[in-house]
C-alpha cells in the first residue's frame, strides 16, 4: 500500500532511524509489482514488498550493505528475472536504492487521487469489510448512528469514522463517483440510504447487503417512489462475487472486497492526473 508506507517512511525520517528505500523505476514484460512499488529496510527489519522471492532477497541484501557502509551508494540495477535470478516471471525489472531523507520522501508522491468509500453500518460485516478496506489505497468513511458498534481502538489511517443520528444526511456530502456499500442493521434505514444515493445520481457504485428477496422488495418500493428501471439497475444486491455461498462476516467482506477490487482499479486509470501526480 504505497500510501501507507510513506507513512511509515515518514515517521521513521523524524526517529531518525536508518533507511534505504528500494524502489521499482522500470519493467518490461511479466514482473511481480509494477514501477512505483516501494519498500523499506532497516538493520532489522522492512515494511512493504517489491514482489518477493530471489529479487526481493537480493535487493534486501543490497539495501543492508547500504546501511553498513555510509559510502555506498549503488547504481540503479537491472535484474532479467528468469535469466539472472531463475523467476519464473521472466521480465526484467530495474531497482533503485536511497536512503531515506527529506528529499527523497518529498520525492515519493501519491500515484493519483483515492477513491472513497462509504460504508454505512458498523455491525459484524461492516466491520469485516472495513478491516479489509483499511489495507488498500482508498478512503473510507464508516458511518453508524452508533457510537457503541464501533471497535475499541483506532482505525487504519485511511478511515474515518462518523457517528451521526441521520445516517442518509451523509450521502448529500459524500464527493461525486464514490463507491457505496450499505450493510446497517436496519432495512428501513437501508432504503433511506440506497434512496438518497439514487437521487443523486452521481455514484459509481452503490452496493446493498442482502439477499435477492431483499432486491426485489426494495426494487418494488422505489419503483413506487418514482425510480426507473434504468436506475434500479444500478443497485448491486446481493453484494459479493458469485459462487461463495458462506454468509460469515469475514467471508461476506472478502466477497465484497473482490467485487469492488476491479472497480476501483478503473476508477483510478480513469482519474484525472494532476500537476503533482504527473511527476510520481
Amino acid at each position: 500500500m504505497n500510501r501507507a508506507l510513506r507513512e511509515i517512511a515518514a515517521s521513521r525520517l523524524v526517529a531518525g532511524e536508518a533507511t534505504v528505500v528500494i524502489e521499482v523505476v522500470a519493467t518490461r514484460g511479466s514482473v511481480p509489482r509494477e514501477a512505483g512499488t516501494r519498500m523499506l529496510v532497516t538493520r532489522d527489519g522492512q515494511d512493504g514488498t517489491i514482489g518477493g522471492g530471489h529479487l526481493e532477497w537480493r535487493a534486501i541484501a543490497t539495501a543492508r550493505a547500504m546501511l553498513g557502509d555510509d559510502a555506498l551508494r549503488p547504481d540503479d540495477e537491472t535484474f532479467a528475472l528468469g535469466a539472472s535470478l531463475g523467476q519464473c516471471c521472466g521480465g526484467a525489472v530495474t531497482l533503485r536504492y536511497r536512503m531515506l531523507d527529506a528529499a527523497s520522501l518529498a520525492a515519493w508522491r501519491d500515484r493519483g487521487p483515492m477513491p472513497t468509500i462509504l460504508v454505512y453500518g458498523a455491525g459484524h460485516v461492516g466491520r469485516a469489510i472495513v478491516h479489509l478496506l483499511g489495507t488498500l489505497d482508498v478512503a473510507v468513511q464508516w458511518i453508524d448512528e452508533r457510537e457503541s458498534e464501533f471497535p475499541a481502538g483506532a482505525s487504519a489511517p485511511n478511515v474515518e469514522r462518523v457517528c451521526v443520528e441521520s445516517v442518509e444526511a451523509e450521502v448529500d456530502d459524500a464527493p461525486s463517483e464514490a463507491f457505496h456499500l450499505v450493510l446497517t442493521h436496519r432495512h428501513d434505514l437501508d432504503l433511506r440510504i440506497v434512496e438518497a444515493i439514487l437521487r443523486r445520481g452521481d455514484f459509481a457504485f452503490l452496493g446493498l447487503i442482502g439477499s435477492t428477496t431483499k432486491r426485489r422488495r426494495f426494487i418494488q418500493l422505489l419503483r413506487e417512489r418514482g425510480f426507473d428501471d434504468a436506475t434500479l439497475d444500478r443497485i448491486t444486491c446481493p453484494i459479493g462475487i458469485e459462487g461463495i455461498a458462506n454468509k460469515e462476516p469475514a467471508q461476506i467482506a472478502i466477497a465484497a472486497a473482490a467485487q469492488l477490487l476491479p472497480l476501483i482499479d478503473a476508477w483510478c486509470r480513469a482519474a484525472p492526473v494532476t500537476a503533482d501526480t504527473k511527476s510520481a
